[in-house]
């Protein structure tokens, strides 16, 4: 399985060199290389222990492959494909696939890192592929947006590579268990890193607008997986300690919070699905033993919403309520927003459910309060009008197929979640979130401010953000 797990890890890089050398082949082996991945998600279910392997025995430089690394794994693997389809007849070129390959290889390293030194490479790497993705378009705005992102996030890795100095000073190891016994202020300073590059809580205000101007495909790629790159090293830091299970439980609830009320009140279609996305990492982090399950179902039903946004008449969503949409388009549309709230029948219900078990006493209320929110914003989408068919992107339905299929089927994972009691809970859930979008939502036109993501403040959140885990971390 060492063997395996390095092949496996290699495989994507060599690729996407071979894909420029070989451009008539490229949608053909990027496809290859995510039903590699699916396979080797799948044979880490089956392992009983996990895969480790250790690099630099005397500098903690490991890799570990569990059952927590398969989860992500496989979600990168149907989103990276589902994407694949659906750029299949839309004339993107040969070196589009190879940074999309290049980057499904980077993001997928991160998930079986498991000390900080190889995480700092593979997640540079994972953001130079997007970065180069955004700028596919090479217009004004795509290079505008695309260097705004690579600044905010590599400032970030700069803090949180000194956070893994000073780990390694105080232990001559990079191993994540050296979090442990660490300065506070190492702690204070990778958590910087990650949170920021993975969009949590005001660090994340750089997020909607990268996600939202972004082309389409790679909007569903950004949002359905790459953000997940910071999201599993943070659960596998908070399985260190339970001082810092607590920290990131914190980020958790309050990133669920804030991110769903700017949902809530969004209306801009891409824009509000990125602000989603931003509530539903907070819903991983809020119970990160099982947060492997919630970022698979979160990923395959982002994704496809993305997908489908690019399809849609427009992207104001109270115009929507008077353009009718085709009524296969709503239906899809439908499936995916039930699934996110949590509707039985899906992989959303199951991780849900699961997510609430595990959350300590004083998460429940707000977890919940974030639930409602989460039904409110995606009854925008599913009251919208059907009407006669319309032209969409060829490759959306093969896409669509894929990743609708996927929440259906992960449905399976947790059937325990399936009670009388947790599917009234649910169902009671979901109405209450119709009944306020519909009797006070929808009647009213709140704009939010957006001075907050704004680049010169943007900087500032880091800085209050610094001082905000420096407290936490000495409390």
């Amino acid at each position: 399985m060492n063997i395996l797990t390095i092949a496996w890890l290699t495989l994507p890089f060599f690729i996407g060199f071979v894909i420029s050398l070989i451009p008539k082949l490229d949608k053909y082996l990027a496809l290859g290389i995510t039903f590699v991945s699916a396979g080797y998600a799948l044979l880490l279910f089956l392992e009983k222990s996990p895969v480790k392997l250790k690099l630099l025995d005397n500098f903690g430089v490991e890799l570990v492959a569990d059952n927590l690394s398969a989860y992500f794994i496989l979600t990168n693997a149907i989103v990276t494909a589902a994407v694949i389809f659906y750029c299949w007849d839309s004339g993107k070129t040969a070196f589009f696939y190879s940074q999309m390959v290049i980057l499904h290889g980077s993001i997928n390293a991160p998930f079986v890192c498991a000390d900080f030194v190889s995480l700092y490479v593979a997640l540079e790497v994972s953001g130079i592929a997007a970065f180069l993705l955004i700028a596919y378009p090479r217009t004004d705005r795509s290079l505008w947006v695309a260097l705004r992102y690579l600044f905010i996030t590599n400032t970030a890795m700069l803090f949180y590579l000194v956070g893994a100095v000073l780990v390694y000073q105080t232990h001559n190891s990079f191993a994540f268990e050296g979090l442990k016994g660490a300065p506070p202020q190492a702690l204070a300073m990778i958590f910087l890193g990650l949170l920021i590059k993975g969009g949590i809580f005001v660090s994340g205000f750089w997020l909607p607008l990268t996600h939202s101007e972004s082309e389409t495909p790679v909007s569903a790629l950004l949002s359905g997986i790459v953000i997940k790159a910071s999201i599993l090293p943070l659960l596998r830091c908070a399985l260190v300690s339970d001082e810092i299970d607590t920290i990131v439980r914190i980020f958790g609830v309050a990133t669920a919070l804030m991110g769903v009320f700017y949902a809530v009140f969004e209306k801009d279609t891409k824009r509000m699905l990125a602000f989603h996305t931003i509530s539903q990492l907070g819903f991983i982090l809020a119970a990160p033993a099982v947060g492997g399950f919630y970022a698979l179902s979160h990923g395959l039903v982002k994704s496809s919403l993305f997908l489908m946004s690019g399809s849609l008449p427009s992207r104001n969503l109270k115009e929507l309520q008077y353009k009718p949409i085709d009524s296969n388009l709503w239906i899809a549309l439908v499936i995916a927003s039930l699934s996110i709230s949590g509707f039985p029948l899906l992989a959303g219900f199951g991780a849900k459910a699961l997510t609430i078990k595990n959350l300590a006493f004083w998460q429940v209320i707000p977890m919940k309060i974030a639930a409602v929110g989460t039904a409110i914003s995606f009854a925008k989408f599913i009251f919208i009008p059907r009407g006669d068919k319309q032209q969409v992107q060829p490759g959306l339905w093969p896409a669509i197929a894929l990743l609708i299929s996927g929440l259906v089927i992960a449905n399976v994972v947790y059937l325990d979640a399936y009670t009388v009691e947790t599917i009234i809970k649910a169902l009671v859930t979901i109405a209450i979130g119709w009944l306020i979008y519909v009797l006070v939502i929808k009647r009213i036109a709140i704009v939010l401010p957006r001075v907050v993501e704004e680049f010169d403040h943007l900087i500032g959140v880091m800085s209050l953000t610094l001082v905000v885990l420096f407290w936490m971390a000495l409390a």
